[in-house]
């Protein structure tokens, strides 16, 4: 109904904000995949091995989760577009202090405050994407590409700047383009501090407390199993092909591993249009299953047909993103997404600092065998647990509308 009553004006206002938060999504993952790849050309300068040196990156991860909190809840009580504006300046700023880091315990400093300000997009700009757009499958699916073209650019572009240039070049670069975007995103859109209070209070779809109790369960170990599975498999990608492709200079490590991010993340616009033909859960359901058969096969294959194996668990990483945020959507008051989102995100990313944890842990006692090993039994959890809430919501009576319930 919306639409059909904006004026041309408001139209274009909304489409020029999902456009900015749509390169947010590419620059949130962007930056915070870029010290991984560093951290590759960072053991011939230092003369530390990768198991030390990834676990630099680990406040920066455990931020990422960790502030996602206060960012939603200070973006639905004050203002999102202003909580976005501090992203793209916050991490500017941060990239700017990695790349000036005359020491590495000043590097896992500068990360931490990466970590912060990076924290802010997820449960901010997911809530602002949510409230600007109508056609939530494909906008959601375009945003998700925005956000995994960005995890896929990050390691070949990181390692061709490391390459030719040096490792503090990568991260000052994309500091430029965080506060030159930032400075247009001031200027171009308006404040929303007024529309704080007109959001509404009722979700979509109503349930019944003792089955919206039960989903909210599933959703925390959902949160968990996807927060694991996506940061140990980007994080890990590029020195999985380091040392399972042989005879590849750090450039080539980069640009392999983009293409194996890219194929897999263009299969998001097929699930935003296939979102419109299968009910979200049972989608949800299905390419988690893809996940748990991407990782697992990769467990068995090295060379060329590794790369075939992690795309199809790409497929299924990504996939689950959008179809992840579609379900919450339906069971999620606007006046409350910021919130909500925060709290999904905050899942996700904590133990994304238990996932780089986790990598340097197993990758010292058994490689990357024993790594895959494990993140395939966590792809199984993650798949078990989104075909049980798929079995719950299909049932009729969680698809009837209950009484009205207050919003808390």
């Amino acid at each position: 109904m919306a639409d059909t009553i904006a004026t041309p004006s408001d139209q274009a206002a909304r489409r020029i904000s999902i456009g900015f938060i749509n390169f947010a999504h590419a620059i949130d993952h962007y930056v915070i995949l870029i010290f991984p790849t560093v951290a590759i050309a960072l053991e011939a300068v230092h003369g530390r091995p990768y198991a030390e040196l990834i676990a630099l990156g680990t406040a920066s991860f455990v931020t990422f989760g960790i502030f996602s909190l206060p960012a939603g809840w200070l973006a639905d009580r004050w203002s999102r577009r202003n909580m976005m504006a501090l992203f793209y300046f916050g991490c500017g700023v941060s990239l700017l202090a990695a790349a000036l880091s005359p020491t590495l315990i000043v590097l896992a400093g500068a990360l931490f405050l990466l970590g912060m300000f990076a924290a802010i997009y997820h449960p901010v700009g997911m809530a602002m994407l949510i409230e600007a757009s109508k056609a939530r499958g494909r906008t959601l699916a375009f945003n998700g590409v925005c956000g995994n073209l960005g995890v896929a650019l990050a390691a070949g572009i990181t390692a061709f700047i490391a390459a030719y240039f040096s490792w503090r070049a990568a991260f000052a670069l994309p500091a430029l383009v965080c506060v030159a975007t930032g400075l247009a995103y001031l200027w171009i859109v308006p404040d929303d501090r007024h529309h704080a209070a007109k959001r509404k209070s009722s979700p979509e779809v109503r349930v019944s407390k003792a089955l919206a109790t039960v989903i909210f369960g599933l959703f925390i170990v959902i949160a968990l199993g996807a927060g694991l599975a996506f940061n140990i498999i980007t994080v890990a990608l590029p020195k999985i092909v380091d040392e399972r492709i042989q005879n590849l200079s750090l450039e080539q490590v980069g640009w392999v591993a983009t293409m194996v991010l890219i194929a897999g993340g263009l299969a998001q616009l097929a699930v935003g249009r296939l979102v419109e033909y299968i009910a979200p859960h049972f989608l949800f359901a299905i390419v988690t299953g893809l996940l748990f058969a991407g990782v697992t096969w990769s467990l068995f294959v090295t060379g060329p047909m590794l790369m075939v194996a992690l795309t199809v668990a790409m497929v299924g990483l990504y996939g689950q993103v959008t179809v992840n945020d579609m379900v919450i959507a339906r069971y999620t008051a606007d006046a409350w997404r910021g919130r909500v989102y925060a709290v999904r995100y905050f899942l996700v990313f904590i133990s994304a600092g238990a996932s780089v944890a986790a990598i340097a842990f197993f990758h010292s006692r058994g490689g990357f065998d024993l790594v895959l090993f494990v993140t395939a039994i966590i792809a199984f959890v993650f798949f078990a647990s989104t075909l049980v809430l798929a079995l719950l919501v299909a049932k009729p009576e969680s698809r009837r509308a209950t009484a009205a319930q207050p919003a808390e």
